[in-house]
């Protein structure tokens, strides 16, 4: 005999669960902005739910997209930092390996972009908009100069650190 409900209503839903963010980003867009939009300091176009680089839309409304929000507030969601002896030694050589992965990344995703990058006492720190570029610039790193690759993301938060040392 099966084990049926004699009366066809659907289950009540639970109202006992807060269901969590899995991660916190302050700069994600809280509410859908208009679509076409483009952001009035870099020109990357917002159409059907994603940026990406373009030709204006007619009748574009302006915004300011999550990257430059981020920029404009010095708020980065990742750090690279190069430490050790080799980074003075190769410098100009790791600069454009990292402006390299970065242009690679922007090309195709406008939001990841490199907001800084400043010497450091010992090595250099390069600050990003997002969270996949500091991995793929530390892996990129890792696989062209060796050494050691740490990455730490943050439980809750939209923040990653890099850190990469040359053995």
């Amino acid at each position: 005999m099966k084990n049926e409900r004699q009366d066809h209503r659907p289950d009540p839903p639970r109202m006992d669960r807060l269901i969590q963010e899995h991660v916190h980003d302050p700069y994600a867009l809280k509410l859908k902005i208009p679509d076409p939009g483009v952001c009035e300091r870099c020109h990357a176009v917002y159409e059907e739910g994603r940026w990406h680089w373009g030709p204006r839309p007619l009748q574009a409304a302006e915004t300011v997209c999550p990257a430059c929000h981020r920029i404009a507030d010095r708020c980065p969601a990742g750090i690279v930092t190069l430490s050790g002896a080799y980074v003075a030694a190769h410098r100009d050589e790791l600069l454009a390996l990292i402006r390299h992965n970065q242009d690679q990344e922007n090309a195709e995703h406008p939001m990841n972009r490199i907001m800084d990058i400043r010497d450091t006492g010992d090595g250099l720190e390069v600050t990003t908009t997002d969270l996949h570029l500091p991995r793929r610039i530390g892996e990129a790193l890792r696989s062209n100069h060796r050494g050691r690759l740490t990455l730490h993301y943050d439980e809750g938060e939209c923040f990653v650190r890099v850190r990469w040392q040359a053995d």
